[in-house]
């Protein structure tokens, strides 16, 4: 059984439409239901849970053990913005973890992880490696869970517990002042932004310079408030000196 969105209007007309997940769900066969409490009628012996977006708790917890795949290093990064956090913070990697759900956020037991470094990758770029990192490890890991007839034990999780916060659109406001990798992680969130006198500026696209003793940001990307988005050269020559002051990066090389 697969528990998914239900169906829903897309373009113009009042025809709707199922999700990807709904669609390969039908495409294989497998039964379709829109609300989690069908599961308390499932003889399942096993609940995988991704990207749900809501916490299960009792009957469902009582009915069948359930695994959630979470997208970072637990306990680091609980909650519901995992990749964010872990890019705005500069961690040197991050990964997946396929964990026992529980009532509390995020503090089940491991059954089994992957890592992959985050280097210089944007929000999507790592939402989409986690994706598939997560979905090989599931594979992996299945066949092994009742290797003894019962779901195995998990390990507890070690270490401090930190916790990822939603993000707010001020999170993702760039001070152009700031030291420049933590402006390029804001960047690589995707809808960063600043302030360039009265007027907001989108900042789309960086990259940073390591080959210099001052790592700097260049600015590749950007759009003015009302216009399209346009190359930072473009930007740049059609701004006043007031405005370009405002970026320590200096012209565009």
């Amino acid at each position: 059984m697969v528990i998914t969105g239900a169906d829903t209007r897309r373009g113009r007309g009042k025809a709707t439409s199922p999700n990807p997940v709904k669609e390969a769900a039908l495409e294989l066969g497998l039964r379709v239901e829109h609300e989690v409490e069908a599961l308390l009628e499932s003889d399942a012996q096993l609940g995988i849970v991704v990207a749900y977006g809501a916490i299960l708790r009792s009957p469902l917890l009582d009915h069948m053990p359930f695994v959630n795949l979470h997208f970072s290093l637990l306990p680091r990064w609980r909650g519901a913005a995992p990749v964010e956090r872990a890019i705005l913070s500069g961690d040197v990697e991050t990964g997946v973890c396929v964990m026992a759900i529980e009532e509390g956020l995020d503090t089940g037991g491991i059954y089994a992880s992957a890592t992959t470094p985050v280097d210089d990758k944007t929000l999507f770029e790592l939402w989409e490696e986690l994706s598939d990192l997560g979905g090989e490890l599931l594979v992996q890991w299945l066949p092994q869970a009742f290797a003894h007839g019962e779901l195995l034990a998990p390990t507890p999780q070690r270490g401090e517990a930190t916790y990822a916060a939603k993000l707010a659109a001020e999170d993702r406001r760039v001070d152009l002042d700031a030291p420049a990798a933590e402006q390029f992680a804001r960047v690589r969130l995707g809808n960063a932004w600043t302030m360039v006198g009265d007027k907001r500026l989108k900042l789309i696209e960086a990259s940073l310079d390591r080959s210099v003793p001052d790592v700097r940001i260049e600015y590749l990307r950007v759009q003015p408030e009302g216009k399209r988005p346009m190359l930072f050269s473009d930007w740049w020559r059609g701004a006043t000196d007031e405005q370009r002051a405002a970026f320590a990066q200096g012209p565009p090389t």
